[in-house]
Parts: structure tokens; C-alpha cells; sequence
């Protein structure tokens, strides 16, 4: 009877190590298994992140052109308006120095100079005999910034 009793003992003894051991081995399944569906989250997450990362850079670089459009019409609006304004600068010089001559002129005439002593505003010849005497003192051209506008 001590051997069976002594058998009951070991075999409970390995009925236990067995349980024990089929436990752990459940324990590290789920561990497993665990770490698998966490790996597989992180790889959703970071291909997720990978993707928004790609769609930004692909509504980045539409953002890019656009603006990049932009500058080109604003650039050439800007040197059409640079032009524009050297042409109207130039014009505006000519209108001031032809402006500045009439004044001279009306000048002129307003204040008479003698040569040989006849007033000169007494005998303006226009060649064949013909003068010209003006009855009128004349007034000066003013110029506002009004004429130069279209």
C-alpha cells in the first residue's frame, strides 16, 4: 500500500506541475496573442499617420502651386503698373515743360521788353508787313494734377 500511496501522491504531485504548466502555457498564449493585436493597432496607427502625412503633402503642394500662381500674375500685374506709371511720369515731365514754355510766353507778353524802342508787344511781325498787337494782358496756365487724369 506505500507504493500506491506513495504513487497518488507523485501522480497528484504531476497532475499539478501538469496543471500548472498547462496554465503558464495559457498565460503565454494570451500574452501572445496580446502582443500581436497591440503590434497590429501600432501598424494601423502608424499607416494611418502615414497616410494623413501624404494627403497634407499632396494639399501642401496644391497649396504651393497656387500661391506660386498667384505671385506670377501679381508680378506681372506689378510690372504692368511700373510701366504704365514710367509712361505717365514721361508724360506728365512733357506736360510740365510745355506747361512751363506758355507760361514764358504769356510772361513774355505781359511784360513787354523795348528793342530799338518800339515796345515789343506793339510790333509782333509776322513777316510780309503783318503785326500783331494784343489788346489783352494775358493770364498765366495753371495746371492741376486734374488734367493728367484720363
Amino acid at each position: 500500500m506505500a507504493s500506491s500511496s506513495g504513487n497518488s501522491i507523485s501522480n497528484s504531485l504531476g497532475s499539478e506541475h501538469v496543471q500548472v504548466q498547462q496554465l503558464m502555457d495559457q498565460r503565454k498564449r494570451k500574452r501572445k496573442e496580446s502582443n500581436r493585436e497591440s503590434a497590429r493597432r501600432s501598424r494601423m496607427r502608424k499607416q494611418k499617420h502615414l497616410d494623413d502625412l501624404v494627403a497634407q503633402i499632396t494639399e501642401l503642394k496644391h497649396d504651393n502651386n497656387q500661391i506660386q500662381t498667384s505671385i506670377g500674375f501679381t508680378t506681372q500685374h506689378y510690372m504692368n503698373i511700373e510701366a504704365e506709371n514710367s509712361v505717365l511720369m514721361a508724360q506728365m515731365m512733357e506736360l510740365s515743360q510745355r506747361l512751363e514754355s506758355l507760361n514764358q510766353i504769356l510772361d513774355h507778353i505781359n511784360n513787354p521788353t523795348t528793342c530799338n524802342g518800339v515796345n515789343e508787344t506793339e510790333a509782333i511781325e509776322f513777316g510780309h508787313g503783318r503785326t500783331f498787337t494784343s489788346p489783352f494782358k494775358q493770364q498765366p496756365i495753371m495746371a492741376s494734377s486734374d488734367i493728367f487724369q484720363y
